[in-house]
């Protein structure tokens, strides 16, 4: 029996994925668009890591140059802000999923864990409304795997009544790693996965 799910946000609640891309494009428009556009790929397909290792992938396997935390951090706020001004708009928000998480956030303990900034990401929610069905909203920098891991242990929760909901192999991999069941959601690569079409005709 499901008693608690932790969500994904981007791709999931909020269809974020193409202003991504915008962002990442912004903070390097001064770049090679040929490496830019490798970013992306990266991006795109590991959609539930955090933007600082995106940025410190792009320096340091693409252009195999060296980057600080300090560095790392700036161009982190930099992509924030346009962030913070493009994603409050909630024609962004992916309505089945939302629907649904409306419906029924007293029937389920609801958490997030996202790759997003933690604080961005709490920003978010507050100003699209979304923050008052979740228990906790949890972000980067810290790993998804770890946070996963703590709200499991800090809400004594059983492995066996908890799932993720995401869509990237990230997410799978994060489930994995923490024992607990992983259900895919828009992302047709992820079908061979317990996969939710729409969540309305799902039985959770």
């Amino acid at each position: 029996m499901i008693k608690n799910i932790i969500w994904d946000f981007d791709g999931v609640i909020l269809d974020s994925m193409p202003v991504r891309d915008y962002g990442f494009r912004k903070i390097f428009e001064s770049f090679d668009k040929n490496l830019v556009d490798k970013l992306l790929e990266y991006h795109n397909n590991n959609g539930g890591l955090s933007r600082y290792v995106k940025i410190r992938y792009f320096y340091e396997k693409l252009l195999h140059q060296s980057i600080t935390d300090d560095e790392v951090n700036i161009l982190a706020e930099l992509f924030s802000v346009i962030m913070k001004k493009e994603l409050t708009n909630k024609k962004y928000l992916i309505n089945d999923s939302v629907d649904f998480i409306k419906l029924k956030y007293k029937k389920y303990n609801f958490h997030i864990a996202s790759g997003s900034d933690e604080k961005e990401l709490n920003y978010l929610c507050k100003e699209l409304g979304m923050n008052q069905y979740f228990l906790s909203i949890n972000g980067s920098p810290i790993h998804k795997n770890n946070l996963v891991k703590t709200i499991l242990y800090s809400n004594n929760y059983l492995k066996s009544e908890t799932i993720l909901i995401g869509d990237s192999i990230n997410d799978y991999e994060a489930a994995k790693i923490n024992s607990i069941d992983f259900y895919a959601y828009n992302n047709i690569e992820l079908q061979d996965y317990k996969y939710i079409d729409k969540f309305m005709d799902c039985i959770l």
